[in-house]
């Protein structure tokens, strides 16, 4: 199985590519998860100030992630998801792929395992 995380800063919330950004910049430092994980934490306090915060605490070189949080690189790798959801029909947060096939929304654990099985039957 493989995970793939892919940005789709949906554009009514207002600081959905700043965390987009953070995690991107967190990244390319090697610790995009660990600044995933404390994003969705602290869903109530998202600004650059507090992004800046976590990246302390997970030892982050604090000056290299402003400087890629504002980048260019960051903005077109957020970008560059943002347009292959709308080519894969993704309009929405979450959505998975499972061997190709869509789920849209948040489901249940027993929707993937039916999915799963149905996949691994294939095999």
């Amino acid at each position: 199985m493989r995970v793939v995380f892919k940005h789709l800063p949906l554009s009514f919330h207002k600081n959905a590519k700043g965390a987009a950004a953070a995690t991107e910049a967190a990244f390319m430092q090697g610790k995009f998860w660990e600044m995933h994980d404390l994003i969705f934490a602290n869903q109530k306090q998202l600004s650059i100030e507090k992004y800046t915060e976590h990246a302390t605490a997970i030892g982050l070189d604090v000056e290299k992630f402003t400087k890629d949080y504002a980048s260019a690189e960051v903005k077109k790798r957020i970008d560059d998801d943002t347009k292959e959801a709308g080519t894969l029909g993704v309009t929405g947060t979450p959505g998975f792929f499972v061997n190709g096939r869509f789920l849209s929304g948040a489901k249940p654990f027993e929707e993937f395992k039916t999915i799963i099985d149905e996949e691994l039957k294939k095999t």
